[in-house]
């Protein structure tokens, strides 16, 4: 196993738009998946939530860490741990910052799956039927990244 450097970290988190976060909540550790996009203009990662279990919990102790992983198979894999600071966006932000998040995330579909998608827009409109949606960023303060291959 070695170590990722920086960019080739960085360029994991680039490249793709799912991975598990982890968080605490009542000194527990919970980890779900979710879909985010990675902005390189600010260093950091961009979601969103309906309100609930997730979203309260990152309100209350904001340290939180984003898995993304690779793996081809038990000897060829690489994963990317972001640690970082949960930041909830509100107005005019959280509009411009959900939008990079749908057309980044659409992006990266046609790219690696070479397909268009409604799919983001389909999540969304879902999750606005429940409220108003929790639009945040995970700054990152640290990154690490390994890979194993064979």
């Amino acid at each position: 196993m070695t170590n990722l450097t920086t960019s080739e970290s960085l360029r994991l988190l680039k490249g793709n738009y799912t991975g598990h976060l982890g968080y605490i909540y009542l000194d527990k550790p919970y980890v779900l998946p979710i879909t985010y996009y990675y902005d390189k203009d600010d260093h950091s990662l961009i979601s969103y939530s309906a309100d609930g279990h997730k979203i309260d919990a990152m309100r209350k102790n904001t340290a939180v860490t984003l898995l993304v992983e690779e793996i081809k198979s038990s000897n060829n894999w690489q994963s990317v741990m972001a640690h970082g600071t949960f930041e909830e966006l509100q107005g005019t932000d959280a509009k411009f910052k959900l939008h990079q998040f749908t057309e980044g995330v659409k992006g990266l579909i046609l790219e690696k799956e070479h397909r268009e998608t409604e799919f983001i827009s389909e999540f969304s409109s879902k999750l606005y039927s429940r409220g108003t949606p929790t639009v945040y960023r995970i700054k990152i303060v640290e990154i690490t990244g390994k890979r194993k291959e064979t």
